[in-house]
């Protein structure tokens, strides 16, 4: 199985093409936790994943922003017919894509995998599970814990309802061009939580605003959310920084916000 490059990578779209095959098929190996699952690729690009997930029989639907690798799709893979979706996935309406569960799989570029989590982030109820290659600092994110620098909101709100996993690093000789950084492959999929039991806006914004001032004590940097001056000083919480706080202690601080509120 080949994948020949006709597409020099764009740097305005970010785009370091995945040129080892081996790399390729472990990482659409890591679909295998929900087989039946259909599996949505994120910026094909050349196909290096594609050919894999075809391979595998998978039902497959991809969404691709370049206009020269979709037409390169076209080509080399006709089978895929109406299922190539040339489009900004990040704007994409991904519920009239499914109608129910799938698989969200892909090389995401660098310069927006944060903005793809947070996407994902808003179709948790119909992602089951995710993988892919990021950027290894923000893999190391993603997996990290309370009281470690790399611990902030996307880590918080991405383990609040997924569990992830750090499956393997990937050297910058694996892609064209070599990216000055190493890269690494994830996996999130979905835990048992279904409801928060808490406000699900009020504690994204408790922890975006408190992460936004990480230096800070909670005391200070939610000051501004907060009516009553004399009322944030009734939990230890609130005598805390951001890192220092687990998903469950932010659930409790966005109810105890919410009470006194009222």
């Amino acid at each position: 199985m080949s994948n020949i490059y006709r597409i020099f990578p764009k740097k305005s779209l970010g785009q370091y093409f995945l040129n080892d095959l081996s790399v390729a098929q472990r990482i659409v190996e890591t679909t295998s936790f929900y087989p039946e699952l259909p599996v949505l690729e994120v910026g094909p690009g050349t196909g290096v994943l594609t050919q894999f997930l075809l391979y595998s029989k998978r039902n497959l639907t991809v969404v691709e922003i370049d206009e020269r690798s979709v037409n390169f799709l076209k080509k080399r893979y006709p089978q895929l017919g109406n299922r190539i979706i040339e489009a900004d996935f990040l704007k994409l309406s991904l519920g009239d894509l499914f109608p129910g569960y799938f698989y969200v799989i892909g090389n995401y570029p660098y310069s927006i995998a944060s903005q793809i989590f947070f996407k994902i982030l808003d179709y948790k109820d119909k992602i089951l599970s995710c993988s892919g290659m990021l950027q290894k600092e923000v893999a190391e994110r993603l997996v990290s814990s309370p009281g470690k620098k790399t611990y902030g909101i996307i880590t918080v709100l991405l383990r609040t309802w997924y569990d992830v996993e750090y499956l393997f690093t990937v050297p910058p000789s694996c892609f064209n061009p070599n990216p000055k950084v190493d890269s690494a492959v994830v996996r999130m999929v979905r835990n048992g939580r279904t409801n928060l039991g808490c406000d699900e806006s009020l504690f994204r914004t408790i922890v975006k605003t408190a992460f936004n001032q990480r230096r800070k004590i909670l005391r200070n940097s939610l000051k501004s959310l907060f009516r009553r001056e004399t009322s944030i000083s009734i939990s230890p919480l609130f005598y805390k920084r951001p890192e220092q706080l687990s998903i469950e202690e932010f659930i409790e601080l966005a109810n105890l916000f919410n009470s006194l509120k009222s």
